[in-house]
């Protein structure tokens, strides 16, 4: 049955940006003559930026202030989004919802800068659109305030609303909020407890009742 409301996160669900932010990352921190971390990726993937930022200064030697930083990072991964790329099948599936009339809103613990820059390179931008970046909540991800507020501008019932994310950090927040959450990764990997592992774009369909 199709849930009354979906909540996508950003960064590796609906866009195929992560390969992005990991370049923009490294190449900010080599800028300073920092060599990024062989696990890097894994550490940030879902993560905020001021986390990220707090772990960089405290295991790579990160020195700069945060303003000054998260700029540097910004204007290496904003030209890249030139090329960005949907996640296979994702935005057609958020249409298809959408003409169905089903509440939708993307949730991301990026920047608000980021997750509009995203969403227009991909092409999904419309009047009325819900979305919740890191700027608009108190608290990121792994908090249920991003999911919540998106619940709340729906006007739906946080059980009957159905989050999906890619990483760990996302899917343990639409628990938090009390939702049915979909862990969909880019590539296999077991997801929080309580939460629906899905592998495949046709097992997505399916769990939407699309």
């Amino acid at each position: 049955m199709t849930p009354k409301a979906v909540f996508w996160d950003m960064d590796g669900t609906l866009t195929d940006s992560e390969p992005l932010h990991d370049i923009a990352l490294a190449t900010a921190l080599r800028s300073l003559g920092i060599t990024p971390p062989a696990d890097l990726h894994e550490r940030v993937l879902g993560v905020a930026a001021w986390p990220v930022y707090e772990m960089l200064r405290q295991d790579c030697g990160l020195d700069l202030p945060f303003d000054d930083w998260i700029q540097r990072k910004y204007d290496h991964y904003l030209p890249l989004t030139k090329g960005l790329m949907p996640r296979l099948g994702a935005i057609e599936i958020f249409k298809e919802l959408r003409a169905r009339g089903v509440a939708q809103a993307v949730v991301s613990n990026s920047d608000r800068l980021i997750v509009d820059a995203n969403l227009n390179a991909v092409g999904l931008s419309y009047p009325g659109m819900h979305t919740i970046s890191r700027n608009d909540v108190r608290e990121g991800k792994p908090s249920a305030e991003p999911f919540l507020r998106a619940a709340w501008l729906a006007d739906v019932d946080p059980s009957d609303c159905v989050a999906i994310d890619d990483s760990r950090t996302g899917a343990s927040a639409g628990l938090a909020a009390g939702m049915k959450t979909i862990f969909w990764p880019e590539r296999p990997m077991e997801g929080p407890p309580g939460a629906v592992n899905l592998n495949t774009i046709e097992e997505l369909r399916a769990e939407l009742g699309l």
